[in-house]
């Protein structure tokens, strides 16, 4: 009867969790099939050591569970240099009332930041994907990555900000946005001395 119990409290306290631990491994693995061998090696951690769950909230303490896990299957399965997709299902917009240009353009944003995303390092991808996808506090990040939450912060800050230059960079290049011409190295009349002739 015990065991019962037991199996009952996990399924309560885990089994809503699923939908974050399959993305948060998706997002360090690369792809599903992989992430849902991690997810699964994952919650049987997860119910091996239940005794050890203090109560609280169960989400962070899973998605430690997971993100321990996405680690030491890399570490035996991938090159130290990771790029990870991104899952295309949260970033769905409603398109029903978009005319064919304004779906061109929502392909080609998602296409933009998800490349980007991919070419952050890991360290930055990881807290961006669980502070801005999976909605955790700095506190609940700190936990699951075992950072200081100053770390968590600089974290987020820094990728947050290559996120950026890296989705400002593709859309010049695709021509989305328009790049400023390069400022000839003359002084303007403004900037030269009185009497002097700049041309």
């Amino acid at each position: 009867m015990q065991g019962q119990n037991k199996l009952a409290s996990f399924e309560t306290a885990v089994l809503p969790h699923l939908d974050a631990a399959f993305n948060l491994a998706r997002w360090l693995t690369g792809n599903d099939h992989d992430a849902e061998d991690v997810v699964q090696e994952s919650y049987l951690r997860a119910l091996k050591f239940f005794f050890g769950f203090r109560g609280g909230s169960s989400r962070p303490w899973l998605l430690t569970i997971v993100r321990n896990t996405c680690y030491t299957w890399m570490q035996h399965n991938r090159s130290p240099e990771l790029t990870i997709p991104l899952d295309d299902q949260l970033h769905e917009v409603e398109s029903k009332d978009l005319n064919p240009e304004a779906l061109l353009l929502q392909s080609a944003d998602s296409q933009m930041v998800r490349q980007a995303l991919e070419e952050l390092p890991i360290e930055f991808r990881e807290v961006l994907i669980m502070r801005e996808m999976e909605d955790l506090s700095y506190k609940q990040i700190s936990t699951i990555a075992d950072l200081p939450i100053g770390t968590v912060m600089s974290r987020l800050h820094r990728g947050r900000r290559q996120l950026r230059e890296l989705l400002q960079d593709y859309a010049a290049e695709s021509g989305l946005v328009r790049v400023a011409p390069d400022v000839d190295q003359q002084p303007s009349r403004a900037e030269s001395g009185p009497g002097e002739d700049t041309t």
